[in-house]
C-alpha cells in the first residue's frame, strides 16, 4: 500500500460558531505530536491532496480470463450462500469475502474468490451476479458456484496497476434496474475520470463517459434513465443520460472549492431517495447536500453527528443511514458513529469503535453492516453490524480491509 508515501497537506477547514458549525475558512496547520497521532488515525480514504499523476501510458490487458477462488477452498463445489449472507471487497487483498453476519469469530468467514487487484465498489444482480470494481477490471462473480467467471478490462487507461487509496481503476459501482448494464467509475491518477459502461450479456465496455476526478460513488435513477457519478477530487456530481450518454456537472461544494485538492470537505458517497429521486450528499456531521438532478439546485440541511462523513445507504421508506469515520480534527470533531436519519430529518446517532468506510442494510431494513477498512492507518478487518432499533453493534472480524458490501 502506499498510505505512509505522502507529506500530511495543510487541510482547510471552517471555524466554528458556539453551535458547532463551521462559518469561515482557516487553515488548519500543525499540531502537537499528540493531536497529530490521533489525527493519524482518523485520516480518511480520498481525503486529501492526491500524489503526483501516475503514469498513465499502459493499456488494459487484452485478455480477461476466468479465475478460480482462493487455494484450498473448493468455492466452485460449495453449497449456494444462505440468503442475508454478506460479500465484501477486500481493499487490501485481491479477493471478495462471503460473511455469516450471524456467525462469531472464525465461523463467520465463508471464504473467498480473487477477483483482482485492490477491488473497491460492488453490485449485485438479480441474477446472483456480483460486479466488482478492481484496479484491473471488472470482475464478475458468480455467488452460486463462488468463482469469477469474468474480468473484464477498462477501455480507460489508467496506468500501472497499482494499490492504496490513488490507484487507478474503478471505485464506484452500479447496475441497471434491468440489470443489462454495469455503470463504473473508473479512476485516472492525476487526470479527469470516466465512466464506463458495461454490457452485461456480452461482457464488455460499449460506451464510455468524461467525468470528474476520482469518482467515488455511483447511482442510478430508479427509472434507469441517469446515472450519478460523485467525483471526490473536482467537487461535483456529473448527471449522465443513459440513451445517449451526454452528460453535465453539477457543483456540490457546501463548504466551497477553496482547498482544492487538499480540502477534506468534498463529496464522497451519495444516495438516490426513493420519495422523489434527489440525490442526498452528507458533508463533515453538520450539512446534507439535496440535489435536484433535474434542475442542478441544490439545497442544505442541518446534520448533527459533526464528523467525517463517507458512506451512506437508504432504506424504502427513505431512512437514511451514514458512516462517520472519525474526525478531521480530534479536538473539535466527533467520533466514528452511523447516524439514522427519519424523511423528517430526526437523527439517532449509533457510535461506532474506530473508523469505518460504508454501509449496507439487510432487506427489512432491521441491520445495517458497516465495513472497518479503508485505505489509512486506523482501518480495521471487520464489520460492525448495527440493530438499527436498538443500536446495539457486533464487531465481525472479518476480510482484508473491506469497504463494498453487498447484501445477497
Amino acid at each position: 500500500m502506499d498510505t505512509h508515501d505522502h507529506p500530511t497537506p495543510t487541510r482547510y477547514r471552517q471555524a466554528r460558531s458556539p453551535r458547532g458549525h463551521r462559518h469561515r475558512r482557516t487553515p488548519h496547520t500543525a499540531q502537537t505530536p499528540a493531536v497529530l497521532a490521533l489525527a493519524a488515525a482518523a485520516l480518511l480514504t480520498g481525503c486529501t491532496a492526491a500524489p503526483p499523476a501516475a503514469p498513465t501510458a499502459s493499456a488494459p490487458p487484452a485478455t480477461a480470463p476466468a479465475s478460480a477462488g482462493t487455494p484450498g477452498a473448493p468455492h466452485s463445489a460449495a453449497p449456494a450462500p444462505p440468503p442475508g449472507t454478506l460479500l465484501v471487497t477486500d481493499f487490501g487483498a485481491d479477493t471478495v469475502t462471503f460473511v455469516d453476519p450471524s456467525a462469531r469469530g472464525a465461523a463467520a468467514d465463508l471464504g473467498s474468490v480473487r477477483v483482482g487487484t485492490a477491488p473497491y465498489g460492488i453490485a449485485l444482480g438479480a441474477d446472483g451476479t456480483a460486479w466488482v470494481a478492481t484496479a484491473e477490471g471488472v470482475a464478475a462473480v458468480d455467488t452460486r458456484t463462488r468463482e469469477r467467471t469474468a474480468l473484464i478490462p477498462y477501455a480507460t487507461a489508467t496506468g500501472a496497476v497499482t494499490t492504496g487509496e490513488y490507484r487507478g481503476g474503478g471505485m464506484g459501482i452500479a447496475l441497471s434496474p434491468d440489470g443489462s448494464r454495469v455503470y463504473v467509475g473508473v479512476n485516472v491518477p492525476g487526470r479527469e475520470g470516466a465512466l464506463e459502461v458495461v454490457d452485461t450479456a456480452r461482457r464488455k465496455v460499449v460506451r464510455t463517459v468524461p467525468v470528474g476526478r476520482r469518482p467515488f460513488d455511483v447511482d442510478v435513477s430508479r427509472d434507469g434513465r441517469q446515472v450519478y457519478v460523485t467525483n471526490h477530487d473536482s467537487f461535483d456530481v456529473t448527471v449522465v443520460t443513459t440513451r445517449d450518454g451526454s452528460a453535465r456537472r453539477v457543483e456540490v461544494a457546501p463548504y466551497g472549492t477553496e482547498g482544492g485538492l487538499g480540502s477534506w470537505l468534498k463529496p464522497h458517497y451519495a444516495v438516490v431517495r426513493p420519495s422523489d429521486g434527489a440525490l442526498l450528499l452528507p458533508f463533515e456531521g453538520e450539512r446534507l447536500a439535496v440535489v435536484d438532478p433535474a434542475t442542478g439546485r441544490v439545497r442544505i440541511e442541518p446534520m448533527t453527528a459533526d464528523t467525517h462523513q463517507h458512506g451512506a445507504a437508504v432504506a424504502a421508506d427513505g431512512t437514511l443511514f451514514v458512516v462517520g469515520t472519525g474526525p478531521i480534527d480530534p479536538a473539535e470533531d466527533a467520533g466514528p458513529s452511523l447516524t439514522i436519519r427519519t424523511p423528517a430529518g430526526r437523527e439517532r446517532l449509533v457510535p461506532l469503535d474506530g473508523p469505518h468506510e460504508d454501509v449496507a442494510l439487510s432487506a427489512d431494513g432491521a441491520t445495517a453492516y458497516v465495513s472497518g477498512g479503508f485505505t489509512r492507518d486506523g482501518y480495521w478487518n471487520g464489520l460492525s453490524v448495527v440493530d438499527t432499533a436498538t443500536g446495539r453493534v457486533t464487531r465481525v472480524p472479518v476480510g482484508e480491509r473491506p469497504l463494498g458490501i453487498a447484501v445477497l
